[in-house]
């Protein structure tokens, strides 16, 4: 059972990677900056824990905010050009996030043992979840608890004034303005929500994998992220159909090469080359 706790696991990050996407595509804005954003939430919460040794939560919080305020700060600037502008924008950030934990390297000494991210070998020993007894159903049942609690603030969004707001400018810019409807406000407010969400999917990310590296937050997040909304459908809160279905499918075509499917869900690589490579080294 515990292959289907992780696979449940997956299935819920995931998910709320596809949510982070969701908010920005309802404004009829596509950036693929989510990966960024989820990998400054993955390594700020990570390194809160095992460097700083705070509890799970409070670390989770802290790189929320560092996914929102970051957001926030790429919104002002990024959200002034649309179209395709607008995603090659975006790509450079979130490849610039990338290069920067490339290079990132700060350790320190717990006993005989160094920890912290190392540059390009990435962050090992992120072992909150195994060192505090938590089984693979307790982590499974964590993180789905930010997944329905965020799905449900979304569905309340949807039907809100503010959800409204978003669509009437997802639709039609100008005539949004013309009611007035200040459009930067708007358009930065749903990054930065949708900054918060990657924040919190990413620290959670990190804590099931327990190690992070800079290439596992590459421009195939980036897609991943927008193509679980549209695959789900914009017409609710339904990117959690689009994941599920995604994911489930991935796992039942490498169900019987085992390794491959472990190594596509850990290194985003493709199921032929993991199961090529499995292939080989059997």
């Amino acid at each position: 059972m515990d292959f289907y706790y992780g696979l449940a696991q997956i299935i819920g990050v995931h998910t709320l990677l596809g949510l982070s996407a969701y908010i920005v595509l309802l404004t009829g804005q596509v950036t693929l900056a989510q990966a960024g954003f989820f990998a400054i939430g993955a390594y700020v919460s990570a390194m809160l824990t095992v460097l700083a040794g705070w509890p799970i939560v409070a670390a989770l919080g802290v790189g929320t905010l560092f996914g929102a305020g970051t957001a926030c700060a790429v919104g002002f600037p990024a959200l002034r050009v649309k179209g395709l502008m607008l995603v090659i924008a975006t790509l450079a950030f979130g490849e610039g996030v990338r290069l920067f934990f490339f290079n990132f390297d700060y350790q320190i000494a717990k006993g005989q043992v160094k920890v912290g991210p190392v540059g390009g070998e990435g962050f090992r020993q992120i072992r909150y979840f195994p060192e505090h007894g938590w089984t693979t159903f307790d982590v499974m049942l964590f993180v789905w608890v930010f997944v329905v609690l965020i799905m449900a603030i979304l569905w309340w969004f949807d039907r809100s004034r503010y959800g409204a707001v978003l669509r009437a400018v997802g639709e039609d810019e100008v005539a949004a303005q013309s009611v007035g409807i200040n459009l930067t406000a708007v358009k930065v407010s749903a990054m930065t929500i949708g900054g918060a969400i990657a924040g919190i999917g990413g620290g959670l990310y990190a804590h099931y994998t327990t190690h992070i590296e800079h290439s596992s937050f590459n421009i195939l997040v980036a897609t991943f992220a927008i193509a679980y909304p549209i695959v789900g459908g914009l017409a609710s809160v339904a990117p959690l159909a689009g994941s599920e279905a995604t994911r489930s499918a991935w796992a039942a075509a490498a169900a019987t090469p085992g390794a491959a499917w472990r190594c596509c869900s850990r290194c985003s690589r493709s199921a032929s080359a993991c199961a090529s490579t499995t292939r080989t080294s059997s």
